[in-house]
Formats: structure tokens, sequence, C-alpha cells
């Protein structure tokens, strides 16, 4: 049995035991009967997926594991990819260069909008698909496979395991991505992406086409809470000078057209995908995954939200709370405390 191995089920056992595990399973009892929202079928194969799963995963900084649900449930990343290209992009090129190609701004318009700003002509922030793509064109690498390569070794670092693409969501993607493929031909025109437009579009479709499940994403989110190193494996996943850059982004522009809503009642660096995952950052203590695939009009899971809404709440984790916590959750797993003390 490897350290991984050890580590992995030292947490598990913790979590098992854990007080705050029966609250998190609580919250899952609160909210699993939710109907709201609906499965996406924009993509033919995600339509497919079952309503009723759902998962909720938290990860410490410090390696603390607790998870409740579909934990195991494997999922399409789709968007929530994005936050983590980009900050490989940076990583290849620096925060100057990417922000010639790439803004940071905040737009209310929809995730797959046909829009770039009008001064620039760069897309408004790496979050919607347009600055998604041009973020995916910057990952350096010889030819298609070797890019590919970067962005899943990209990933086994941030999650500590290695992961799969999901062949017929990215076949499917590819054939009724036409729409991306129009914002990448009008990104060509204004010089902010190279032309070798299908090799990066395929890149694009792969990438949001990658396997993971709730445990994941909490990892994922972990990582940054904890610096850019996996607190489950201690592996650097990101150069500690970006990782401000990436939940920056995350907070403002990572929840599609309801992030204002998002960063005004939770609070927290986070980035959902249509697959139904959200991961959500609370920087130096934890980081959140949950899966549900029921969505809601702007493209976010729903009970996803509700779960998020509930922790920041409970527990002061907004990242802009400055009153003093009815429930202090670190100081709470440190002392394992009983739900009765609360």
């Amino acid at each position: 049995m490897t350290d991984h191995d050890l580590k992995s089920l030292a947490s598990s056992i913790q979590a098992v035991s854990s007080p705050f595990r029966n609250y998190l399973n609580d919250l899952y009892e609160k909210y699993r009967s939710l109907d709201e929202g609906k499965v996406a079928d924009y993509i033919p194969e995600l339509a497919l997926a079952n309503p009723e799963w759902f998962g909720i995963c938290v990860v410490t900084s410090n390696g603390q594991l607790f998870e409740v649900g579909n934990c195991d449930r494997l999922f399409t990343i789709q968007s929530i990819s994005k936050a983590f290209i980009y900050g490989l992009a940076l990583e290849d090129w620096g925060r100057e260069y990417v922000n010639s190609k790439v803004s940071v701004e905040p737009t209310g318009e929809a995730f797959n909008s046909i829009v770039l700003d009008e001064k620039t002509n760069r897309p408004y922030n790496p979050m919607v698909n347009a600055g998604a793509i041009a973020t995916t064109d910057l990952i350096k690498g010889n030819g298609s496979t070797e890019r590919l390569k970067r962005v899943l070794d990209l990933f086994r670092r941030y999650t500590g395991r290695d992961l799969e693409i999901n062949v017929p969501v990215f076949l499917s993607e590819k054939a009724t991505g036409h729409r991306n493929r129009a914002i990448a031909y009008l990104m060509l025109n204004f010089g902010m992406v190279t032309d070798r437009i299908e090799e990066t579009l395929d890149l694009y479709f792969q990438q949001c086409s990658i396997m993971v499940n709730s445990h994941d994403l909490a990892v994922m989110a972990a990582t940054l809470a904890n610096g850019g190193v996996n607190p489950i494996t201690g592996e650097r996943a990101l150069d500690e000078h970006y990782v401000q850059d990436v939940i920056s982004v995350m907070l403002t522009c990572g929840m599609y057209d309801y992030s204002g809503e998002w960063t005004y009642k939770v609070g927290m660096p986070a980035k959902s995908g249509v697959g139904g995952g959200i991961t959500a950052v609370v920087p130096g203590k934890l980081g959140i995954g949950t899966f549900s695939p029921l969505l809601d009009v702007k493209g976010n899971s729903v009970r996803g939200i509700e779960i998020c809404k509930d922790l920041a709440k409970d527990f002061g984790l907004h990242l802009f709370n400055v009153a003093k916590p009815e429930r202090d959750l670190m100081e709470w797993l440190e002392r394992g405390e009983s739900v009765d003390d609360w």
C-alpha cells in the first residue's frame, strides 16, 4: 500500500466517525428531494444523466476528507475545466501575455455568447466559452497529442489520480459544437487565437469531456485552497504565484451569469459545469465538491448551489465575512466536537 493509499484510508476512517460528516449527511437528506431544474440536453450524451445522482465532498487544506452520497459517481467536468486550464496558460505564458488575449472582466452574457470586448477584441474572461477557447489555444505542446498529455497530467496533479476522457461525450461535443467554431473563427479574425482552430477546439472538447467525481472536485478546490499543492499527495499542481489569479476569476466569473449573486450570497471562489458539478474554494481552509445534474436556467447545479449557501451561512465561509461565525468549522474539526455542542 502506497503512502497515498494510507493517507486516503486514514482520511476515510476519520470521515466515517466525524460529526461533520453527520452535518453533511443532514444536508444531503435536506436537499436530495429537491427536484427543481433539468438535466442538460444540448449535448446529447449529457441528457443520459440520472437526476437523482447527488454527492457532497469536503477536503480540508490538511487533507481531511468528508463525503456523503454519490461521491464516486463519474461525470464530465465540462466548464469546471476552464479555471484550471487558465492556470496552466498562466504558467506557460505569464500574466501579461495571457491578459493580452483574455480579459478578466465579468459579463452578464450567457456563457456561450458570441461576443468580444468592443475596444480590445478580447473575450471577456476565461470562464465563458470564448475566453476558455482562447485560453486552451495558449496551452503549449508540439502537436495535439503532447498538448492533450499536458492537460491530462495537469488534472492528475490536481486530483491525485489518472483521469480519462469520455469519448462519446467528446464526439458528441465535436459533432454539435458549431457555435464554438463560430466563436473561434471570430477570435481568429481579431488575432486572439492561432490558426490551429480544429486542433484547439478538439483539445477544448476533450478537456470538457474529462471524467471526474465530486471527490475529485473537492481535492482540486482544496489544492487551490492549499496554495496550489495537493493536500492528499503533496504534489504541486499550480505555481503559487498564479493561485490568486485563478481563484479571483472564479469568484467574479465562475458561476456563469449568476456570478454576482453567488458572490453576494455565498462568497466562495467557485466554478460550475453543465455536467452538474461545482467546485468551491475557501482559501487557506478547504475545498468543496458537489454533484447533481439538475441545472437551473443559467446552467448551475440547483442542489449544489443550496449546499454551498448552507455551508457558507452555517460556518461563516463567505470570503468577506468579518463577523465571528456561530460555528467555526476549522476549530470544530480540530476539537472533534459533537453536533450537540453547537
